[in-house]
């Protein structure tokens, strides 16, 4: 069993952001013996915040193959799994959501995995359960959110990301989400304050910075338009720059043609998109 006190101190690290030190103190301790799921888990965590994804998968399997029982483990290495469609991960995140009954995060990220893969009526019950046990955590709104919108439900998931904004007003991925929500509610004029505050508060997202440039030029704020477009601009490669090129392209044509561009091609691949990206 590991010491509590280098998971402490390696998570004290991480919480400052120093990961190459918390991935260090974590290596030695795997290093002295047998390796535990704490640490294996938490080691996934810190390399993967490193970009060492491939090492960081293998962690979460060694972490799972021990057969943990908590279920703060089960459900991090669990959700980690996820993201690369590992069968392992719904075995994995649903006994986290058993064992962790009363834990808020281990019901939200199982009904979270859920809603992602269709399974609406079996995510419901997690999250709901997940609000339940703490309805004042933006990222559970989110998620329920998330799901309201999966079922076609777009009054309650609009609803529910303004709470979710209200409880977290600088989370700028809520924010831009909403905006989206809103742009295809035909919601222009509320869409664009939040998909301007989401896009200041994302610097390097560009395609925020570009559908909150669009959302701007068609409520012919003209100035604002063209500044965040050069905010895309500046960060943009690639096929972000292609797009970059064509917002200009409809915002110089008129208000109309960006609301067009934006309404009809952008919101939705970029909604989709979002809504779609594993927590």
């Amino acid at each position: 069993m590991e010491d509590p006190g280098v998971l402490d101190q390696a998570l004290g690290l991480a919480d400052e952001g120093d990961w190459p030190a918390a991935a260090e103190l974590l290596r030695e301790a795997l290093a002295q013996g047998e390796p535990s799921p704490g640490v294996l888990c938490w080691l996934g965590v810190v390399e993967r915040e490193m970009g060492l994804t491939g090492v960081a998968y293998e962690r979460f399997k060694q972490a799972l193959a021990q057969d943990p029982q908590d279920p703060f483990i089960l459900t991090t290495a669990g959700n980690a799994l996820a993201a690369f469609d590992d069968p392992d991960a719904e075995p994995a995140l649903r006994a986290g959501a058993v064992i962790g009954r009363d834990v808020p995060l281990s019901r939200w990220m199982y009904g979270a995995y859920l809603t992602r893969e269709g399974m609406l009526a079996e995510a419901r019950v997690e999250l709901d359960a997940a609000l339940e046990l703490d309805p004042d955590d933006p990222v559970i709104r989110y998620e329920s959110a998330v799901w309201h919108w999966a079922s076609d439900r777009r009054s309650d998931a609009i609803a529910g990301l303004f709470r979710a904004a209200e409880l977290d007003p600088d989370d700028g991925w809520i924010r831009v989400v909403l905006g989206l929500m809103l742009v295809l509610d035909d919601r222009l004029d509320e869409a664009v304050v939040e998909l301007e505050a989401g896009a200041r508060s994302r610097d390097d997202d560009v395609e925020a910075q570009i559908v909150a440039a669009l959302a701007l030029a068609a409520e012919g704020m003209e100035d604002g338009a063209f500044e965040m477009l050069e905010r895309a601009r500046l960060r943009a490669e690639g096929t972000d720059a292609l797009t970059v090129n064509e917002a200009e392209d409809r915002m110089n044509d008129s208000p109309d043609a960006a609301r067009r561009f934006l309404v009809s091609t952008l919101a939705p691949s970029a909604l989709r998109e979002r809504l779609a990206a594993r927590p």
